[in-house]
């Protein structure tokens, strides 16, 4: 049961990805059901499960716009697409404040963004202005999909659809 299942809205829009377990727990209680599902099944003594890729709430959960999840080094990470947002750098990546927090910045991600552990340094308690650097792209909140890109390394080719729909 290592692999993990796309979990729908009752309006088929993607809300997270869970575990096999979890998705077989919400089908044999009839919160959901399996819309796409693998070869593989598992067997009781009187039933035989197919093993869900995909699955689909039987109610609709309410997704409050606008908010946005808590802030993460994983996160962040993952939005800015490992990728350093001075100097394109993959590699010794860090986060770094673009308004130092000694100079009032929150921690939010508008302010939030990756960083190598060289330009970090290099523009240390500075605005990146002030150390003649330039963003590659402005921080901003993720995409919600980004979550679910983050939970697994693979996108099953089962999802797809799902979530190119959502984004269309």
């Amino acid at each position: 049961m290592s692999h993990k299942v796309l979990v729908l809205n009752a309006t088929y829009e993607p809300l997270n990805v869970c575990t096999v377990k979890r998705a077989i727990v919400l089908m044999l209680k009839k919160k959901a059901e399996a819309l796409e599902s693998s070869r593989k099944a598992y067997h009781s003594e009187t039933r035989t499960i197919p093993v869900p890729n995909v699955i689909r709430l039987s109610y609709f959960v309410r997704v409050p716009r606008g908010e946005v999840r808590k802030v993460s080094r994983r996160a962040v990470l993952a939005r800015d697409s490992h990728c350093c947002q001075y100097c394109g750098s993959r590699s010794h990546l860090t986060i770094d404040h673009v308004i130092p927090r000694s100079r009032g910045g929150s921690s939010s991600w508008d302010n939030i963004v990756t960083s190598c552990a060289t330009c970090n340094a290099r523009k240390g308690d500075r605005l990146p202005r002030e150390a003649d650097m330039v963003l590659r792209a402005a921080p901003r909140p993720p995409d919600p999909l980004a979550f679910i890109y983050m939970a697994v390394t693979e996108v099953h080719r089962s999802w797809r659809r799902y979530l190119e729909y959502s984004t269309a």
